[in-house]
């Protein structure tokens, strides 16, 4: 009886013993946010060799579309580069019906059109002239669409136009600068924008001496908005955005700081189906195209990032 006994308790033991629950493989973290056109946040893939590891909190990855290429402050719109349709703001504006935009400065007829965005950036730089005692601005043109471009062209002909969408005025952010006193490159207002234009994001599109470059004659007239800090850089550089664009393409990545604040700048060619690029989690960034091949991306450094 007692043999008996001992052979029943240990096939209980034997059966009481617990079996291992399979644990899952890992999944996929946060992904971080884009912002603008032809911009998505980038699907992770997941690594079967590295499902165990964490994702890389402090960096963030979005998808840039090709679209986005034709789209931004920097675009490059020229006798060779043709402007893409969908590149221009959406936030054009008549000045003349926009009062609170039209500070500092006069219109030569009341049809002249700008971004917004740039009509207010434009806005401050007119304050900071004010303030600096030169006050006798124009704007003799904007914005003008294909409509308007072709029947320029077909006026003035191809040494004084370009055709429709290889003009910057078919763009939103350039616009002709005067003075209302005398020729602009005579007066106060055209040697104070000379100084003082890029500190406000402008930069003057068709400099004396970069004729062979732009393909363009001097025209001291033309601003062009292409933001800080590549304002700043073109200024210190003496570069077209010709030139800009071509040096970013080389050298991929620069960094620069504009009053204290330190920029990180990269040119990034964009494949067909679109690129994946990495970003600092949470950081402010820009992105424009160049108009050829890629975009170019300025992140704002904080003070933590390295």
């Amino acid at each position: 009886m007692k043999k008996w006994i001992m052979l029943l308790i240990v096939f209980m033991l034997a059966g009481c013993e617990p079996t291992e629950e399979p644990h899952p493989t890992g999944s996929a973290g946060n992904e971080g946010l884009g912002q603008g056109s032809g911009v998505h946040p980038a699907k992770q893939k997941k690594d079967e060799n590295q499902t165990n590891q964490k994702p890389d909190a402090e960096v963030q990855t979005v998808l840039v579309e090709e679209d986005q290429v034709r789209r931004g402050n920097l675009v490059l719109v020229n006798k060779e580069f043709k402007l893409d349709a969908g590149a221009v703001p959406s936030d054009i504006v008549n000045l003349n019906d926009t009062p609170e935009l039209l500070q500092g400065y006069v219109l030569l007829d009341n049809s002249i059109r700008l971004s917004r965005q740039v009509a207010e950036q434009f806005n401050g730089m007119m304050e900071a002239a004010a303030e600096d005692g030169v006050v006798h601005f124009m704007l003799s043109s904007g914005y003008r669409d294909m409509e308007e471009q072709e029947q320029l062209y077909r006026e003035k002909g191809a040494d004084y136009a370009l055709p429709a969408g290889y003009s910057e005025h078919n763009l939103g952010l350039s616009m002709d600068i005067g003075s209302t006193q005398m020729p602009i490159d005579q007066s106060p207002e055209g040697k104070w924008l000379q100084e003082h234009a890029w500190k406000h994001g402008f930069i003057l599109r068709y400099p004396k001496d970069k004729t062979e470059i732009t393909g363009i004659q001097y025209e001291p007239w033309h601003f062009r908005y292409v933001g800080l800090p590549h304002s700043l850089i073109m200024e210190e550089k003496r570069f077209t955005l010709e030139e800009y664009l071509m040096f970013l393409k080389k050298e991929k990545a620069y960094s620069t700081t504009v009053e204290g604040q330190q920029y990180d700048i990269r040119y990034v060619p964009v494949a067909n189906g679109g690129t994946v690029i990495e970003l600092p989690q949470n950081s402010q960034y820009e992105l424009s195209g160049s108009n050829m091949d890629g975009v170019i991306v300025t992140v704002k450094r904080s003070g933590g990032d390295r």
